[in-house]
């Protein structure tokens, strides 16, 4: 892989490569990368895996080369703390817990350097004062600012400029990329060669990337920011409540029309009223526009302009007259507000167009790029269908490592009963390997059905149940680790990126095939989007999504040399329908069995794997 992507990078190359658990990818292209001497910008799909490269990996090989390299970590600007906005925050008083906070950042901000709000112990990542004191695209006056000079996001951007070696995310990559699209200008600095790593997440980003959004709480936003300029500006009092008046009163109503149960909401099944306050509130933010628009303070005139901006969004998602833009159309409610969005059933063109636009090398790479060997559906999401391609097989032996075990006897998944079915057939499992288990849905129904009838089981104390959604996902994953004998019950988030090395997985469990739900009314349009144009939906676009999510479940199993487990699929359709042989190819090679003795023999041993320190502490918990 390493001597492939090397080529890749000096020929200036676009380059498919999947390469299987273990291969050591982000070794295999950062060799490469910091032997060529080139300016290379390296994106990933999670913050882990980001700060994993800066912090660890690329000082470790550099060194080992003997070639050091100008390294910057490079976050989006909701990771920095915008000292404008802080000092805003300050003079607004509030709540005596607030104040103590806020106490606590400034203590923070004056020694920082980089800004990074990782660093400050005194905000967690979902804490609601973080988007108080971050800047948007949208909030933020660039070099009109007064706090311009002692700007964190700028000064990462310049550090960024300088360096070797540029570690970003996908979502500041697509972030740029889009804007780039619209002659906005670069946000990252010029480079020879970009290199993509969890490149699977790519074709769902870049979606929402080219489409448009708006929320809610985008708008909660824009009046709070709108309120504190134009009282800084000292914008005649009337006025303002009245410019701000007309805009809550039209969110109110939105938020009455809508409701608040969660759900999704295809824009074609929106009633005439929801329909109407759309288009009331969209009038509101153009009036808000207008109003705040002809003062003079840049500050007021930015909240304008982003009031300007949200009523266009809304109008685009709106239009459904022949000639608009062909995408999903949907509302999707929470009791946190409600989110309209336009996703584009065609990015091809504009993602290709983008990657010619830039000459330098690119590389995409990720456990799970191709189908059997192919990247048809990949790249054709993409464009990419001229690109070269590499399949690297994992190296470890799953014929000795793993077993998957298909189960007969069960009902359809359409069957009420069906996933009671699945926990009879999970639990003597369970019980065999002594815990060790991810249990993973594809619905939080399912997981919520589960959850409850596992914890009522008479033997439900033997083993820790974690539930997602009872904890963050990070802390669940500790103590599963820790433990070596939980359960852990997961849907969509624990199929990919999770990674526990060791005895303490060692059975995974996947309740059902992972086709997406037709009632989403995002799936449904590309359903349709796609048998209106004479394709065939379910080949085109179910299947293969489907199989890259469970070739991503199943991965979870054996993360090094010296795993040993077994990976259970339950639904029956992967051996009574014709399409099953297809999910079966593109899975590790590994033995398959229907003899659940054989199973439950395999598990014991498993167990017999642990630590010793773990099993004591196991006995003395059970004493």
């Amino acid at each position: 892989m390493a001597a492939r992507i090397e080529s890749a990078l000096a020929e200036r190359e676009v380059l498919l490569v999947e390469a299987g658990t273990g291969t050591g990818k982000t070794f295999a292209y950062l060799v490469p990368a910091l032997l060529s001497g080139l300016r290379v910008l390296i994106s990933t799909g999670t913050r882990t895996l980001q700060d994993q490269l800066f912090a660890r990996d690329i000082p470790l090989l550099s060194g080992a080369l003997g070639r050091p390299a100008r390294v910057a970590l490079l976050k989006g600007r909701a990771n920095y703390l915008c000292r404008s906005r802080l000092l805003a925050q300050q003079g607004q008083g509030g709540l005596f817990q607030e104040r103590r906070q806020l106490g606590a950042v400034s203590d923070w901000a004056s020694g920082t350097r980089s800004g990074d709000l990782a660093e400050c112990t005194a905000l967690g990542e979902s804490d609601p004062l973080r988007s108080q004191l971050t800047s948007t695209r949208d909030s933020c006056t660039g070099n009109q600012c007064a706090e311009f000079s002692r700007c964190h996001v700028f000064a990462a951007r310049r550090a960024a400029l300088e360096a070797d070696i540029v570690v970003v995310n996908h979502h500041l990559l697509m972030a740029d990329l889009a804007l780039k699209e619209d002659g906005f200008g670069d946000l990252l600095p010029s480079v020879d060669a970009v290199v993509l790593d969890e490149a699977h997440q790519l074709p769902d980003l870049a979606a929402e990337f080219f489409g448009v959004d708006c929320s809610t709480r985008q708008i909660e936003l824009l009046l709070q920011d709108a309120r504190r300029e134009l009282a800084t500006a000292a914008v005649d009092a009337a006025r303002s409540r009245s410019w701000c008046g007309d805009l809550e009163r039209a969110l109110r109503e939105l938020r009455r029309a809508f409701g608040d149960a969660e759900r999704r909401i295809a824009w074609q099944d929106t009633t005439v009223e929801q329909q109407r306050v759309v288009a009331d509130l969209r009038d509101a933010l153009e009036s808000f526009a207008a109003g705040l628009s002809g003062e003079e303070a840049a500050e007021v005139k930015q909240c304008g302009e982003r009031a300007r901006q949200a009523a266009l969004a809304l109008a685009a998602i709106a239009d459904t007259e022949a000639g608009s833009v062909e995408g999903a159309r949907a509302a999707r409610v929470s009791p946190r507000g409600v989110h309209f969005s336009l996703l584009p059933y065609e990015i091809a063109t504009r993602f290709s167009a983008l990657v010619k636009q830039r000459p330098g090398a690119w590389i995409f790479t990720s456990a799970t790029l191709a189908l059997a060997g192919k990247f048809d559906h990949f790249a054709g999401r993409l464009g990419l269908a001229d690109a070269a391609t590499l399949c690297v097989d994992s190296p470890f032996d799953y014929g000795r490592q793993a077993l998957l075990y298909l189960p007969a006897g069960l009902p359809d998944p359409a069957d009420s009963q069906y996933t009671a079915r699945v926990l009879q057939v999970a639990q003597p499992l369970i019980e065999a390997a002594d815990g060790g288990a991810f249990l993973l849905f594809t619905s939080h129904r399912a997981l919520g059905q589960a959850a409850a009838q596992l914890r009522s089981a008479p033997d439900t104390g033997r083993h820790e149940l974690l539930v997602q959604g009872e904890a963050p996902r990070e802390q669940l994953l500790r103590r599963f680790r820790e433990s070596g004998r939980a359960v852990l019950l997961g849907t969509a988030s624990f199929w990919e990126g999770v990674d526990v090395q060791g005895a303490a997985l060692r059975l995974v469990i996947i309740d059902r095939l992972p086709f997406a739900h037709v009632d989403d009314p995002l799936v449904r349009a590309r359903v349709e989007y796609l048998q209106a144009h004479g394709g065939n939906a379910f080949r085109e676009y179910q299947l293969p999504e489907a199989a890259m999510a469970l070739k991503q479940g199943v991965g979870r199993l054996i993360r090094s040399e010296s795993d040993r487990g077994v990976a259970v699929i339950c639904d029956p359709r992967l051996t009574s329908k014709g399409y099953g042989k297809s999910f079966l190819a593109v899975l590790p090679p590994m033995r398959v069995t229907r003899d659940g003795a054989e199973v439950l023999t395999l598990l014991r041993s498993c167990a017999g794997d642990l630590l010793p320190e773990q099993r004591q502490r196991w006995l003395e918990e059970l004493t």
